[in-house]
């Protein structure tokens, strides 16, 4: 039978591995550590940070080190109840379509999404609506080149703490140049670099000598790449 990608199913097929290191979604701890770095302090006391397709909740101890409250956004249940446990307040919804009010957040993290969907700037269009004026966008995503399909499909799919088989599907793989230019039609300050995990720490990781594994950038977002920026107040 062949294989069904970007199968939301596997998510929650793989949900006892969210929060394990070594697990199925290993590279999404050292990308949640590496969105951190791009957020900032939180500006007052209850500043929401909202984080779509949030899954297990990564990104929930880092928002309540920087002072936000997690609000996070997803319809798979299994990985809600997850992220619930771990601090996260859950909301069940599409990411083309998010359930909350307009310019209710400080911070959205949409981070392994972009090419999970069919369209990529209308979930750009639901970070800018749920940002407050001068609030902080941070995303992340794969770009649709030939070098991309050949490193996060052919090649990552087959490391060990890499992406799970079939989990990306190559044909959703994000336009750049599309998605900066709605970025400046949103009123988004938008700016990418192109990133890796870091060759050393990944060898270091394998051989249990470090928990994680740092992100560095690179000159060029041919492959995976992250965004950082902020609504024009």
């Amino acid at each position: 039978m062949a294989l069904c990608r970007n199968d939301p199913a596997q998510y929650d097929q793989l949900v006892d591995q969210w929060w394990e290191p070594a697990g199925g979604f290993a590279m999404l701890h050292w990308f949640a550590a590496a969105r951190a770095e791009r957020i900032p302090t939180a500006p007052r006391p209850g500043a929401v940070l909202v984080d779509l397709a949030c899954g297990g909740g990564l990104m929930a101890p880092h928002a309540a080190r920087l002072g936000y409250r997690h609000v996070g956004v997803d319809l798979g249940v299994p990985g809600l109840q997850v992220a619930r446990a771990h601090g996260t307040l859950p909301v069940r919804g599409s990411v083309l379509e998010v359930p909350l009010a307009d310019g209710c957040a400080d911070v959205v993290v949409a981070g392994e999404v972009l090419e999970h969907v069919e369209d990529d700037v209308a979930v750009l269009t639901e970070c800018a609506r749920l940002l407050s004026p001068g609030g902080t966008l941070v995303i992340d995503a794969i770009a649709d080149t030939r070098l991309a399909r050949l490193v996060a499909v052919r090649l990552a799919e087959k490391v060990p703490g890499g992406p799970p088989p079939g989990i990306h599907d190559p044909g959703l793989f994000v336009d750049r140049r599309r998605l900066l230019a709605a970025a400046d039609r949103l009123g988004l300050d938008l700016r990418l670099v192109g990133w890796r995990p870091s060759l050393r720490d990944v060898v270091a990781w394998k051989l249990g000598r470090r928990d994680g594994v740092r992100m560095r950038s690179l000159p060029t977002t041919a492959v995976l790449f992250a965004g950082h920026g902020r609504k024009h107040r």
